[in-house]
C-alpha cells in the first residue's frame, strides 16, 4: 500500500481482478491499495468493522449507502488500529453528528493511511461480488488512472486469500491479562488469532480473568496459566494454513479442558476434529445474519465476518477421535455450518461473533455456556 495526504476531490478508480472498474473520488488516504473485495451488510458499527483484525488484507464494501454519520470516537475500536486494506462507500457523511465523535471517518482513514473510494454504485458492486464471488481488487487515487490495463495487472499480481496464513500478522506478540470484573471465578487462556477487544471484556464481565496469548503459544504456554478453560479467537486468513493452532487445540481436547472457539476458532476446531474447510463464494459479513441454534431451535440475528467454513455433515452426530460431534448452529440463508459441539467432551464453537460490540446481542448466552462448562468441570 502506498499513501499520501487526504484528497477528497482526487479522482479514484476501483479495479476488480475480472476487469470490472468503478470510478469515484478518493476517500481517506490517497494512493493505492490491494486486497480481497468483500461486502458488509451492517448499517451500523463501521468503527468496529474497521478495527476488527479479521478484516486484515480485505477491502470492505459497505452496502449501506450512508457511512460516517456518527464520526469516530475513542471508545469503540476493537483493536489499536484499522485493519482493513481499503474502504468503499457510496455517500460519506459530510458532517459527523454524535456526542462521542472526536473526528470524521475520512480524517481517521487518512491518519491511518487507509486508501478508500467514495461516490461509486456500491449496490452494483455488491451484486457483482454476489454473482462472481469475492475477488482481488485494487483502489487507485491521486494519480493518472487512464491505463486501466496496467492497474489490472497490478491487481492480478496480488496473492489470493486462499492459502494465506495471516493470524500471526495480527495477533499480540506479548502475553497480557484482562482482569475479571468483580470477583474472579475462573481463569481462561485465550489464544489470540486476531482477537477483538470486546471478547475478553465479555468474559471479564462474567468473573473470568483472561490471559491473552500469542498465536504462536505452545501447549505448555497455555497450561502455564493454570486455565479453567481455553479459548480460540477469531482471525483472518485461510484455516487450512493454521497447523500450529490445530495441534494446540488437539492437545487441549486430549486433556478434556473446557474449550470455546469463535470464527477462526470454529474452523480450527473443525480441523482438529478431522473435518475440512472450504472458501465460501462471498462469505458472511455484517450484523444481520440469521442463525439457528439447533440445540434450542431458537433463531438469532448475529454478527459475522468469515470467508471460510467448516465442511461438516449437518446430519449427525459424527464420530471423531474425541468422541461424537454435532453441528449445533446453522446459517438459515445458505445452510453453512455455524457451530460445532462435542457430545463427549466439554468443547464447542460458533462461526460468528457473539461479543457483537456493535450489536446484536442475541448470542451473548454463549459466554454463559462456556462458564457452565467450566463450572461443570470444577464440580
Amino acid at each position: 500500500m502506498t499513501t499520501s495526504n487526504r484528497g477528497a476531490e482526487s479522482p479514484a478508480v476501483l479495479v476488480l481482478e475480472d476487469g470490472r472498474t468503478f470510478r469515484g473520488r478518493a476517500y481517506g488516504a490517497v494512493g493505492e491499495t490491494f486486497g480481497e473485495a468483500v461486502f458488509s451488510t451492517g448499517m451500523t458499527g463501521y468503527q468496529e468493522t474497521l478495527t476488527d483484525p479479521s478484516y486484515h488484507r480485505q477491502v470492505v464494501v459497505m452496502t449501506a449507502p450512508h457511512v460516517g454519520n456518527t464520526g469516530v470516537n475513542d471508545e469503540d475500536p476493537e483493536s489499536k488500529r484499522i485493519w482493513v486494506s481499503g474502504y468503499v462507500v457510496r455517500d460519506p457523511a459530510r458532517v459527523p453528528s454524535n456526542w462521542r465523535s472526536r473526528r470524521s471517518l475520512d480524517e481517521e482513514l487518512a491518519a491511518q493511511g487507509v486508501v478508500g473510494i467514495s461516490g461509486i454504485d456500491t449496490r452494483a458492486l455488491t451484486r457483482h461480488l454476489r454473482e462472481r464471488g469475492a475477488m482481488r481488487v485494487g483502489i487507485f487515487s491521486g494519480q493518472e488512472i487512464a491505463d486501466e490495463a496496467a492497474l489490472l495487472a497490478k491487481v492480478r499480481a496480488v496473492p489470493e486469500m486462499k492459502g494465506a496464513d495471516l493470524s500471526g500478522e495480527v495477533a499480540t506478540t506479548e502475553r497480557y491479562v484482562v482482569p475479571a470484573i468483580g470477583t474472579k471465578r475462573f481463569t481462561v487462556a485465550a489464544v489470540d488469532l486476531g482477537i477483538k477487544g470486546m471478547t475478553p471484556h465479555r468474559m471479564a464481565e462474567r468473573g473470568i480473568e483472561v490471559h491473552v496469548l500469542p498465536a504462536t503459544a505452545t501447549v505448555e504456554d497455555v497450561y502455564a496459566v493454570a486455565p479453567d478453560g481455553v479459548f480460540f479467537s477469531n482471525g483472518p486468513g485461510d484455516p487450512a494454513t493454521a497447523d500450529h493452532p490445530v495441534s494446540v487445540m488437539r492437545a487441549v481436547l486430549e486433556r478434556g479442558t473446557p474449550l470455546f472457539g469463535i470464527c477462526f476458532g470454529n474452523q480450527i476446531l473443525g480441523r482438529a476434529l478431522g473435518f475440512g474447510t472450504y472458501k465460501l463464494k462471498y462469505g458472511h459479513r455484517g450484523i444481520n445474519q440469521p442463525v439457528q441454534d439447533r440445540t434450542t431451535g431458537k433463531v438469532e440475528v448475529t454478527a459475522h465476518n468469515h470467508g471460510f467454513a467448516v465442511d461438516a455433515p449437518l446430519d449427525g452426530p459424527s464420530d471423531t477421535p474425541y468422541g461424537q460431534v454435532v453441528v449445533s448452529h446453522v446459517c438459515l440463508n445458505d445452510n453453512v455450518v455455524e457451530g460445532l459441539q462435542l457430545l463427549d467432551r466439554p468443547a464447542f464453537s460458533v462461526q460468528y461473533h457473539p461479543e457483537a460490540a456493535a450489536g446484536p446481542h442475541d448470542a451473548a448466552y454463549l459466554f454463559d455456556r462456556f462458564v457452565s462448562l467450566m463450572e461443570g468441570q470444577r464440580a
